[in-house]
């Protein structure tokens, strides 16, 4: 990517991470913690192999992506976000917010990842636990590749790809769906005829507090 030449500390910023799926790079690393080649490649659909190495050496450039040799039995390159590349999480989680409102408005033809899901939900801070004195609370995610888990505890809510134990409430059906009900813009016999698939207690439901606002004018009916 070319500079773009001005002396601004956003331009500063877009010369570094303007190009087209660095944040997602960003996005993935910072969901999902150390991650080798593939990892990523699983992570971000649609991006091709030589582009991935090529956005992994200008973060590593630009002080925002380490590498490390795991030991065997990984015996693989992990990539680790560095401080600096962790200070972009404020960033996402701005994006996150913003692009919150387009979400209930899917095209139909996207990709669609469980983490995507889950994880922003905890790790960008769009819901609290509106129970901190509840008990813990687990719920897990089946959406597109692999279950991804909530754990709600002492008022934190985390996001694991394994629970400490068995869920308390599974939520399994299209992304919209899911992502509908955990947010509180979906009533729950709407999203069941819809086709959503729940097992376990919905009372957890009712611990979640989104805290991304959306008007009626910006969701098209």
């Amino acid at each position: 990517m070319r500079s773009y030449g001005h002396y601004c500390a956003v331009a500063k910023a877009l010369d570094v991470i303007g190009d087209r799926w660095t944040l997602l790079v960003v996005r993935e690393l910072l969901l999902q913690g150390g991650c080798r080649h593939a990892d990523l490649m699983a992570g971000l659909p649609g991006i091709a192999t030589n582009l991935l190495s090529d956005r992994l050496r200008k973060l590593e450039a630009n002080g925002l992506v380490s590498r490390e040799v795991a030991a065997p039995p990984v015996a693989a390159t992990l990539y680790h976000l560095t401080d600096a590349g962790r200070d972009l999480r404020p960033v996402l989680r701005a994006l996150g917010f913003f692009g919150a409102r387009y979400m209930p408005n899917p095209t139909g033809d996207e990709e669609i990842r469980s983490h995507w899901v889950a994880f922003p939900v905890a790790e960008l801070e769009f819901i609290e636990d509106a129970q901190p004195d509840g008990p813990p609370v687990v719920i897990e995610i089946r959406v597109g590749d692999r279950p991804t888990f909530l754990e709600l505890s002492h008022g934190e809510l985390r996001s694991t790809f394994t629970a400490s134990r068995a869920p308390d409430l599974a939520l399994e059906g299209p992304a919209p769906l899911v992502l509908g009900v955990l947010t509180g813009q979906l009533k729950l016999t709407q999203a069941r005829q819809l086709g959503l698939h729940t097992e376990g207690s919905t009372a957890p439901l009712r611990r979640l507090r989104y805290l991304v606002p959306i008007t009626e004018s910006e969701v098209k009916a």
